[in-house]
């Protein structure tokens, strides 16, 4: 019923999608919350993607084109908000999706395994056919960890993060990637590669990117990563909020 004119269009779709999502039952009663945070962050960055984000949406790609077991985890939040192009995502880059939920029941985990089924991905980790492990040092449920997904991954894409678990997969010798549009979150900070950014443009845009990394020479992929820093890409980031902020 929303006219695309309105100047909050793409904001209140967002919106609906979180709302909707909440009705069918497979959102936490708390997405909503950690929607409205990323949202206010958003705001200030202009609501588009920055150079910094950018930066960071290659080396992703770089790094999980390399990888030999990359997974993208996603909760009721991305699933709502991005599940199409989360799953051409995984199609092109050769990454696997695994769901892992803060507050994780069989019936949430029931609902987003038959969500990405409908949505033509029957192969979604983490479901409750899957064999699960648990990582000892998460104190939470999302300890559980496919043992062919996230349990054995050399790289995690991790969209909207807890910063425990990030730190925890992280100095577990895991590559840990985020999409998260609080730079000065725990999570943004424990992880290896932040892009702060909605994810709603990240995952698109990363396909995008892959298209042409796809096609480059090893080296090169490995000089983009090498030649990234994360703090000062995070610092870049906070820079250009404070800047819209003025």
């Amino acid at each position: 019923m929303l006219s695309k004119a309105h100047p909050r269009y793409e904001s209140l779709v967002l919106r609906d999608k979180i709302v909707k999502a909440s009705k069918e039952g497979y959102l936490a009663d708390s997405a909503m919350i950690a929607h409205g945070r990323g949202e206010a962050f958003d705001y200030l960055l202009g609501e588009k993607t920055t150079l910094p984000a950018k930066r960071a949406m290659y080396v992703t790609v770089a790094l999980m084109i390399l990888s030999k077991n990359p997974v993208i985890s996603v909760n009721g939040n991305t699933t709502a908000l991005a599940i199409d192009e989360i799953i051409e995502f995984a199609k092109v880059i050769g990454a696997k999706i695994e769901i892992n939920l803060f507050y994780r029941t069989d019936e949430r985990v029931k609902k987003i395994t038959e969500l990405y089924k409908s949505h033509g991905y029957p192969e979604i980790l983490g479901s409750l056919d899957d064999e699960i492990m648990y990582i000892n040092e998460i104190k939470n449920p999302r300890a559980s960890a496919s043992k062919s997904g996230i349990y054995s991954a050399d790289t995690i894409l991790v969209p909207l993060e807890d910063g425990d678990r990030a730190e925890i997969l992280s100095r577990s010798g895991k590559n840990i990637i985020t999409i998260d549009l609080n730079p000065l979150s725990r999570t943004s900070k424990m992880s290896d590669v932040s892009i702060v950014d909605n994810v709603v443009r990240a995952i698109p845009f990363m396909t995008k990117i892959a298209g042409d990394l796809l096609t480059q020479d090893k080296e090169l992929l490995k000089e983009i990563i090498e030649d990234f820093d994360n703090k000062t890409n995070l610092d870049e980031s906070l820079k250009l909020i404070k800047e819209d902020v003025k």
